[in-house]
């Protein structure tokens, strides 16, 4: 019994679609879902579907997916709305920017019916509802902005749509999921002055980099300048440090060979027949030095008596001699002082000096 009644019933139901009057449907409602059934009893309601149904002119309740019953003639469906995500088209539109520049604009709007009865009866048209509402919205939130902050900030541009959007659709039962700006269309001119602004700020970065460049390479250079002169500075230094020790060194070395040649030379005149050793000496250097006479220098002053090797060498001795004696009379003078005190005062002891030399 049941089954022939369902067939029934889904006959009429089909029956009733092809002949069902559409002249109470609007555009929007066959937009939003699919054609208002018939009351055939029994029911079978689409999955992301919601039947509204009245009783006797009055709203009476929502049919639910899957099979459902109604009574004939009392109950009638009324709105047909669909659950899914609905995307609608926003027309395009002018606004003018913060800085009075006139924009045409176009976007896309995703929303979903949250509440069945309050679209139904909360609003008439809930397409052209929201379409406007967002159109309405976009004007005034880019009357906030200027034109390379619409650009820059077309995110948040969105957002704020929605928020907007949402606080005035609460109570039509419509949630506004997102919006999207589709297009920005800007007048020629403004467009044409964009593009030579965007060229002048390429033209000022290379600028920028060509000079940090040159900077920067200026930099290098006057371091690697500094760095140089520092480590010549250092090597010549280094150099006239080493040049000094060496040259100390080799004053040292020759006063100590010239202090041990003296030492030789007093031990070797000390000897028997020094003074002959000496004359010999003396001679040999007044040669040697006569042999090079004149070859440095045009000027030459020459004694008297110049050949005279033997006369030369008497004078040099007789001066050695004569400082000989000075030398031994100047030793010997405060050690008879020492004496002749130590005569007077017995406990007298003389300085270690002279107790040396005597």
């Amino acid at each position: 019994m049941l089954r022939t009644l369902c067939r029934r019933g889904g006959a009429i139901f089909q029956q009733s679609q092809r002949a069902a009057p559409r002249l109470w449907v609007t555009p929007a409602q066959q937009r939003w879902a699919s054609s208002l059934p018939m009351n055939t009893v029994v029911l079978f309601v689409p999955q992301q579907e919601a039947w509204v149904v009245e009783r006797m002119g009055r709203y009476h309740r929502i049919l639910e997916p899957g099979l459902n019953f109604l009574i004939p003639l009392l109950d009638k469906i009324r709105y047909v709305q669909s659950l899914k995500e609905i995307v609608i088209d926003v027309p395009e539109q002018s606004a003018v920017s913060l800085d009075n520049v006139t924009l045409q604009i176009d976007g896309v709007l995703y929303l979903r019916i949250l509440d069945p009865f309050k679209s139904s009866y909360g609003v008439e048209d809930p397409e052209y509802a929201v379409t406007q509402l967002a159109q309405t919205t976009m004007r005034s939130e880019l009357g906030k902005l200027t034109l390379d902050k619409v650009f820059r900030e077309r995110e948040s541009l969105n957002s704020n749509i929605v928020h907007s959007i949402n606080q005035a659709s609460d109570e039509w039962g419509i949630r506004c999921l997102r919006y999207e700006i589709k297009d920005i269309h800007v007048p020629p001119r403004v467009k044409e002055s964009m593009q030579m602004q965007v060229e002048a700020e390429r033209k000022k970065r290379a600028t920028v980099l060509e000079s940090e460049g040159m900077r920067e390479a200026a930099i290098n250079v006057a371091e690697g300048r500094k760095q140089a002169q520092i480590l010549a500075s250092e090597g010549e230094k280094a150099e006239q440090i080493n040049q000094a020790a060496g040259e100390a060194q080799a004053v040292l070395a020759k006063a100590e060979a010239k202090a041990k040649a003296i030492r030789l030379l007093s031990d070797a005149l000390t000897e028997q027949n020094g003074n002959a050793a000496a004359s010999l000496s003396v001679a040999e250097q007044y040669v040697s030095a006569f042999s090079n006479l004149a070859k440095q220098t045009n000027t030459v002053l020459l004694p008297a008596n110049t050949g005279d090797v033997t006369g030369m060498v008497t004078q040099a001795m007789t001066i050695y001699s004569a400082l000989a004696k000075a030398s031994s009379a100047g030793s010997v003078k405060p050690a008879a002082a020492a004496a002749e005190k130590q005569e007077e005062f017995p406990d007298y002891l003389p300085p270690p000096e002279e107790q040396r030399t005597q």
